[in-house]
C-alpha cells in the first residue's frame, strides 16, 4: 500500500514537473550585434510585470501534455511598443495553447536600444530569427512537427512577428546550417504593421527613430513586403483601438488576399487595445476562433510527434 502511494506521488510530481516552464538562453557569451553594456544597464520587472533593459534574451518554454500533444508549436511575441516586453499577459496565452496540444514558447527579446546594440533596428529581428531556429533544431527533442512552428505577435510583437514573416529570406543572423527562418503560421493580436509618418506611433520610434528615411520605413511597413511565400496569418483588432489603428490589420489582410496566402481576420466593434486573452467588451474568445482556424488549416493534425 505504503509502495503504491509512493508510486503515485512520483508520477504527480514527474507530470508537474514537465508541465514546468524552461528558460532556454537563445545565445552563449557572444550575442550578436551587442555592445558591452554599462553597469548600471540591469534588467527590470516592475509591478506589472513590464520588462525593460533585456541584455540576455530567452525562451520561456511550456509544453502540452503528451497525451494531448498536436506536435505543432507556436513563439509568441510579447507587445510593450519595443521599449517594454509584457511577457505576463503572454504566459496566459501560452498556457492556453498548451491546453489544445500546441507548445508554446514565450520570447524575452532584445529592446532596440544604442546602448548595447551596433544596429538596433534588426535586435528584435535577431532574436525573433534565433528563435525559430533553435525550436527547428530541438524540434525532434520536444517532439515538435518543424513543419509545423508558427509565430504570434501581440501589439509591437505583431509587428516583429509580421517582420520575420516577411522578411525571413534576409537573415540578421548567421545560419550556416541554413535553417528555414520562415514561420509555417502567423497569428496577428492587435498588431503594429504600417511605419507611416501619418500615424503617431512609439512602436515605430523606438525601433527605428523619429526621422528614419523613407526607405528605412518601407522596409519596416511589412504590408509591403507580403508574396506568395509569406504564412498563412490569423489576425485580431479591435476596431476603437486608438493606440494602434485597425489599419494596421487590414492593410496587411488586403495584401495577403492579393497574393493569395491563406488568411482570416476577425474584428471586434469595440474592445481598444491590450486586452489580451479577453475582450471585455465582447462576449466572443478570440482565442476560440484562432484555435479553429489553426484546425481547419492543418496545423493542429496529430502526425505521431507525441
Amino acid at each position: 500500500m505504503k509502495k503504491n502511494i509512493l508510486f503515485f506521488f512520483f508520477i504527480l510530481f514527474a507530470r508537474y514537473a514537465a508541465a514546468q516552464d524552461q528558460v532556454i538562453s537563445l545565445y552563449g557569451k557572444d550575442i550578436p550585434n551587442s555592445k558591452k553594456a554599462p553597469a548600471s544597464f540591469v534588467e527590470q520587472k516592475d509591478s506589472s510585470g513590464l520588462i525593460s533593459n533585456v541584455t540576455h534574451p530567452s525562451l520561456m518554454a511550456y509544453f502540452p501534455d503528451k497525451s494531448v500533444a498536436s506536435g505543432a508549436a507556436v513563439i509568441i511575441c510579447p507587445g510593450g511598443g519595443y521599449s517594454v516586453v509584457a511577457l505576463d499577459e503572454c504566459v496566459d496565452v501560452a498556457r492556453e495553447f498548451n491546453k489544445v496540444g500546441v507548445a508554446a514558447f514565450v520570447l524575452k527579446y532584445r529592446l532596440p536600444n544604442d546602448t548595447i546594440m551596433v544596429d538596433k533596428s534588426i535586435g528584435p529581428l535577431q532574436d525573433a530569427q534565433k528563435a525559430i531556429m533553435i525550436v527547428r533544431q530541438r524540434a525532434t527533442e520536444w517532439g515538435i512537427d518543424p513543419h509545423r512552428i508558427g509565430m504570434m505577435g501581440l501589439s509591437a510583437g505583431g509587428h516583429l512577428t509580421s517582420t520575420a514573416g516577411t522578411h525571413f529570406d534576409k537573415p540578421v543572423i548567421e545560419n550556416k546550417e541554413q535553417i528555414s527562418l520562415r514561420p509555417d503560421f502567423m497569428m496577428l493580436i492587435y498588431p503594429v504593421i504600417v511605419f507611416d509618418l501619418s500615424i503617431a506611433s512609439g512602436t515605430r520610434e523606438s525601433l527605428i527613430g523619429k526621422t528614419a528615411p523613407e526607405a528605412t520605413l518601407n522596409f519596416f511597413s511589412n504590408d509591403k513586403h507580403v508574396t506568395g511565400n509569406t504564412p498563412p496569418t490569423f489576425l485580431v483588432h479591435a476596431a476603437d483601438d486608438d493606440v494602434v489603428p485597425v489599419k494596421n490589420s487590414l492593410l496587411f489582410y488586403n495584401a495577403l488576399l492579393n497574393a493569395k496566402v491563406p488568411a482570416e481576420v476577425h474584428i471586434f466593434q469595440a474592445g481598444g487595445h491590450g486586452f489580451g486573452l479577453e475582450n471585455p467588451k465582447s462576449k466572443n474568445k478570440w482565442f476560440d476562433w484562432c484555435r479553429d482556424w489553426l484546425d481547419e488549416n492543418g496545423f493542429l493534425k496529430d502526425t505521431g510527434m507525441k
